[in-house]
This record gives C-alpha cells, sequence and structure tokens, in this order.
C-alpha cells in the first residue's frame, strides 16, 4: 500500500508539473484566463509530492521492509526522531524531500502573485520552477525511485548511517540545507522570466528580494549546523575539513553572498545586471552541482550516497541549466546595458564591484578544488587529492581581503568618496581595530594571519557597530530592521566567525595519552585522570565508554558499536564548550591487556563562538528581510535606476 501510495503521489506531480508548465507557456502569451488553471496544477504537484513524502514516513514508521528504501536505512531499533530523519539520510529519500519542499516553494510563489494574472513575468517564472519540479519527479519515476520493492522481504534493515542516527542536529540540519538550496529556485526563475520576457529592468529584482535573503539564511544556518554537528559527531575534532560534500554548499553560498550585495548597486543606480543575472543564474546551477557531487557517489563522504544512474542525470540538467542561462544572457546582451557608468571606484558601488571579483574568485579556487580532482579521475584514472593545504593557503588572503572591504564599504557614499569623508568616518573603527591587535598580542596572540585576522575583524566589527550606532540614535530599535542595518548585523556574525576560525585553526593544540586506570596526564595547563571503562548496552548500539575526568569533571568519551548494521569503533567525543576553549576528548581504541587506552585530548579556543555568529548572521537575515522606517530621499533622476517596463507593485523600501 505504501509502494502505490508513494508512486501514486509521485506521478501526480510529475504530470502536474508538466500539464501546469505548459499552461503557464500558454498563460503567458497573453491568456491571463489560463492562470488559474495553472495554479491548480501546481497544488496538484503539491499534493502529489505531500502524498509520496507521506507514504514513505508511513512506510519508515511501521517498518515497511517491503521497500528496498526502508529495507536499506530503516530497523527496528533505530529510535522515533532518527526513524523519521531516516528519509533524507541516503539518495532516494533526499531527493522526495527535496520535491516537497520544490513543491511547497512552487506553490508558495503562485499564492503570493495570485493577483498578477496578466503579468508574463510570473508566468514565465512559473514556468521554470514547474520545469525543475518536473526535473525531479521524472527522478523519482526513474533512476531514483524510492518505492521500489523487494521480492524478498527482510526482517530487518541496518539503519540509517551510523554517524547519522547519534545526534540531534541530524533531524534539522539537512532539511535547512535543503531550504536554502531549493529556494534559490524562486530568483532563479524570475532571472530566467525577465530574460525571456526582456524585463531586464530593475522590477523582478524587487519581486525577489525576500525570496532570495530567506534561501540565503537557510543556506547559512544548514552550513553552521553542519559544521556543528561535524565538531560533535564525527570524532575528529574539526568542523570544517574542505570535505567535497563542505564546498558544495559553500559554492552556492559564495555566489549568493555576491548577488545580495550586488543587487543593491542596480536597485540604485541601474549597474552591475549582467553582473547580477550571472551570479543569480551560477547560485541556482552550482546547486545542482552540488546535488551531483553529493547524490551520485564520485567521492567518498559521509554525505555522499551510493552509486547509481542519477549522476549523468544531473550533470545533464546542470550543463543544460547553464546552456540556457548563458544563450539568455547572449541573446539579451543590448537590454543588459546598464544606463549608468560608474562614477569613481572609491565609492559604495565600486566596493561592490570588488566584493563580487573577491567572492566569484573565492568561488572558482573553492570550485577548482573541489571538480579537478574528480576531472583527473574521470580522463587518467589516478586519484588525485587535493586537501586542506591547498584551500587554506588560496583562501587565507582573499578572507582578509574580504574583512578589509566589509570595513571600508559600509562608510563609502554613493558615487564618489573624498578621502577627508573617509578618513572621518574610518577614524574610530581603525582604532578599534588597532585596540584588538595590542589587546590580542598581549594575550599571547602569535603569527601575522591570525593577528591580521583580529585587527581586521576590529576594524570591520568598528565600522558595522558605527552604522549600527547612527541608525539606533535616529530611530531607536527600528532602526535595527531594514537591509542595511540588519546587514550590518550579518557582517557581526560574519566577523565573529571569522575571528572565531582563525583563532581556532592557529591556536588549536593536541596530544595523545596513553594511560591506565588511576593514571593521570597534563596536557596544557589542563589535567586528564583516566578512571576506567565500562560497556553500556543501549537499544540500538553498545557503548565502550571510558571514564575521564578533565580538571575534576568527569567525562565519558566512547567507542560505539551499532548492532543493527555491524558498524564498531565509531567515536562518540565528549565535548565541554565554553566561550574561551573547548577541552574535546576522544578514546582512539579500546583497553589493551593491561587496561590502558590512548586518550586524546584537544584544546580549542574560540570555537563555541562560531555557532553564536552563525546565530548572529540568522537575526541579520530575519532583520534585513523587514524594511525599517520610511525616509524620504530627495529626488535625484542621475542616480535612479531605469525603469522595468512594468513597474513593480512593490517598492523598495528606503
Amino acid at each position: 500500500m505504501n509502494a502505490a501510495l508513494g508512486l501514486a503521489g509521485v506521478t501526480l506531480a510529475f504530470g502536474a508539473s508538466v500539464l501546469g508548465g505548459i499552461n503557464y507557456v500558454i498563460a503567458a502569451r497573453r491568456r491571463p484566463a489560463l492562470v488559474r488553471a495553472g495554479r491548480v496544477y501546481v497544488w496538484l504537484v503539491l499534493a502529489g509530492a505531500a502524498l509520496s513524502v507521506g507514504a514513505m514516513e508511513r512506510a519508515l514508521i511501521t517498518r515497511d521492509f517491503s521497500l528496498a528504501y526502508v529495507a536499506e536505512v530503516g530497523s527496528s531499533r533505530t529510535p522515533a526522531l532518527f526513524n523519521v530523519a531516516a528519509l533524507w539520510s541516503s539518495l532516494e529519500g533526499s531527493i522526495l524531500l527535496w520535491g516537497l519542499i520544490l513543491a511547497a516553494y512552487t506553490a508558495l510563489v503562485a499564492l503570493r502573485f495570485r493577483r498578477r494574472a496578466d503579468d508574463a513575468l510570473v508566468s514565465w517564472a512559473m514556468v521554470v520552477m514547474l520545469g525543475v519540479c518536473a526535473f525531479f519527479f521524472l527522478l523519482m519515476l526513474g533512476p531514483a525511485n524510492p518505492f521500489r520493492t523487494l521480492d524478498v522481504v527482510p526482517a530487518d534493515g541496518p539503519g540509517p548511517n551510523p554517524l547519522l542516527q547519534n545526534h540531534l542536529l541530524m533531524a534539522f540540519h539537512p532539511p535547512i540545507l535543503y531550504l536554502g538550496y531549493v529556494g534559490f529556485t524562486v530568483p532563479f526563475a524570475f532571472a530566467i522570466a525577465a530574460l525571456v520576457t526582456g524585463r531586464v529592468g530593475e522590477g523582478w529584482l524587487v519581486e525577489t528580494r525576500r525570496w532570495t535573503l530567506f534561501a540565503w539564511g537557510f543556506l547559512t544556518v544548514g552550513i553552521i549546523l553542519g559544521a556543528w554537528w561535524a565538531y560533535e559527531v564525527t570524532g575528529w575534532g574539526g568542523y570544517w575539513g574542505w570535505d567535497p560534500v563542505e564546498n558544495a554548499s559553500l559554492l552556492p553560498w559564495l555566489t549568493g553572498t555576491a548577488f545580495i550585495h550586488s543587487v543593491m548597486v542596480q536597485e540604485r543606480r541601474g549597474l552591475l545586471r549582467v553582473w547580477n543575472l550571472s551570479l543569480l543564474c551560477a547560485t541556482f546551477s552550482l546547486t545542482i552541482l552540488g546535488t551531483f557531487l553529493t547524490r551520485s557517489g564520485v567521492i567518498n563522504s559521509v554525505h555522499a550516497f551510493a552509486e547509481g544512474q542519477i549522476g549523468p542525470w544531473f550533470l545533464s540538467f546542470f550543463g543544460l541549466v547553464v546552456a540556457v542561462s548563458l544563450g539568455l544572457i547572449a541573446w539579451r546582451g543590448d537590454r543588459l546595458r546598464a544606463p549608468g557608468t560608474m562614477d569613481s571606484a572609491v565609492s559604495r558601488e565600486g566596493a561592490f564591484l570588488a566584493n563580487n571579483v573577491l567572492f566569484a574568485v573565492f568561488a572558482f579556487v573553492v570550485l577548482l578544488g573541489t571538480v579537478f580532482p574528480l576531472v583527473v579521475e574521470a580522463l587518467r584514472n589516478e586519484r588525485l587529492s587535493v586537501g586542506r593545504p591547498f584551500f587554506d593557503t588560496m583562501t587565507m588572503p582573499l578572507g582578509l581581503a574580504m574583512l578589509t572591504l566589509m570595513a571600508i564599504a559600509p562608510v563609502l557614499p554613493w558615487r564618489k568618496a573624498s578621502g577627508e569623508l573617509l578618513s572621518q568616518r574610518l577614524w574610530w573603527p581603525a582604532w578599534i581595530g588597532a585596540a584588538t591587535v595590542v589587546i590580542a598580542v598581549v594575550l599571547g596572540a602569535t603569527g601575522w594571519a591570525p593577528v591580521a585576522a583580529f585587527g581586521l575583524g576590529g576594524f570591520a566589527a568598528g565600522a558595522a557597530g558605527r552604522q549600527l550606532v547612527l541608525a539606533t540614535r535616529r530611530q531607536g530599535v527600528r532602526g535595527l530592521f531594514g537591509r542595511t542595518n540588519g546587514g550590518m548585523i550579518v557582517h557581526l556574525g560574519v566577523i565573529v566567525i571569522a575571528v572565531a576560525f582563525a583563532a581556532a585553526q592557529a591556536y588549536e593544540t593536541s596530544t595523545e595519552l596513553e594511560l591506565r586506570p588511576g593514571q593521570s596526564g597534563t596536557f596544557d595547563g589542563h589535567t586528564v585522570v583516566y578512571e576506567g571503562s565500562e560497556l553500556v548496552t543501549l537499544e540500538q548500539v553498545t557503548e565502550l565508554r571510558a571514564r575521564v575526568r578533565v580538571d575534576g569533571e568527569l567525562r565519558e568519551p566512547a567507542l560505539q558499536t551499532f548492532r543493527a548494521s555491524g558498524a564498531s569503533g565509531i567515536l562518540k567525543p565528549s565535548v565541554k564548550p565554553t566561550l574561551t576553549r573547548n577541552v574535546y576528548v576522544t578514546i582512539q581504541q579500546r583497553p589493551g591487556a593491561d587496561g590502558a587506552v590512548v586518550i586524546k585530548v584537544l584544546v580549542t579556543p574560540l570555537v563555541s563562538w562560531l555557532w553564536v555568529g552563525g546565530g548572529i548572521m540568522a537575526l541579520g537575515t530575519v532583520l534585513a528581510a523587514f524594511p525599517g522606517r520610511r525616509r524620504r530621499r530627495p529626488t535625484d533622476p542621475t542616480s535612479s535606476p531605469v525603469p522595468d517596463t512594468v513597474p513593480p507593485l512593490v517598492q523598495v523600501p528606503s
């Protein structure tokens, strides 16, 4: 029954996507009466997606092992929460979740623009979104069918990957990340619609501003939660290892961040139109490429799912998206010419252009290091590893340059800045940066790169703080709302993460202590006492727990064995988070004949501020999505962007 319901839902969603797309194509050709019928198809897509996901969750909860997917990731021993989360723990289920989120976004767009029946821009955007829906549901009817049945039904299954069922974040990190990935489909659809209709002015940007912000915000939170999960689960003590799957989520974040900054120049001055369309198309394309990397099996990672026939489908779709995007941009080249010019490089728009270049170079470096080994292996059948040293070396100067730009850009006016104005506005931020360097050195900071990161972080924080102080003086707490000031709060979150990352990378220390019961050791000012170990049997896992006291506080790192899958030797670290430093303890091997164990101790300063910075970024994103108090500006026809051929119904808040 679950298989029949699920397959019926996928079939309904695919058929409604195709028919709805055709309907909207006709509606876009001056047949607005068909838009209402198009919305019916959209709701059918959502109903089909919800039915299929509901059928799969029912199968997982009831342990219906007649479904191949449930037999692969389900288990009678898996706790209820992780049994539900098993939906997105492997290939077919993750595509199923993707389809549901995409259908929900499509329905929300149809609902939001329900009064725009005669607007061809909206109709073509719906065509694009339904076309993307059709692709994903076609995958579920073909190579990624989640409702395949088995002739021989097993009595039980292995459960999800052990690393995906031993932390609460597993229930939240993937869905939030998908909300970000899939959310970029909305602004991409409107960008393609603008190119098709020739309405490449600023109207489509206004319509998609909040959609883009929330997609970016979800992607940001998803990446931060993923780093937090890796830190507390994988046992190696890190949070970002430049893993190809980590890079796959970082790439669209980089281009999406560049777009969010760059779009303000087009709205204000009518400049950077090609940049904005290219960045947005690149962001959506990179979500597809990232999905290919994580779902095709071409890389080895806890996130990458089994090899199958899905890789060529995603690669073909990625090529189609890139070809169509570039073709439309080239076709509309004449209309994409900016109505004005940049007066000076030392201006707000000049800073945003420099920001675009830095983010584009950063994305290229990450893409090169991620894809190049795969290309070499495909062409020469040789395995090549591009590891952390390459990424750290190449991205460190880019990161420092971005911090510098974050400090200078907020104080720059539009059009042109004088030296006197800059010196006045940068006076206090510069002193804050200098004071930060002095304090860091006094506290023991060494090495030019981390000290520079601390100084530039203080410099950038001073510039962002100056903007927020001025805003709250004028408007009170209400001044924190709006794109500019919400963006400054996001900047503060980025600065917190940058400083924490620099400190954690530069000053982390680690050691391995071989201790017998009752023995103690010291490391980096901490006393470690090993009291012994015990075997603890839980419902789905057996743990060998070591009793370790760190500075008198009991810790219990463990080695786990999951009975359903037979996976053993899974590290379960013990982490004590503080705002200054974390002491991270793992047991590296089982006790020997003499009872001795090897205990690894990592001391990492400021690492908890990574998660704090992520929370600040999320708060800033929400504040940026809502308008602040309107203030009248004097009319300046020379600085106003050229309006779209059809004026947008929603005006950009001041």
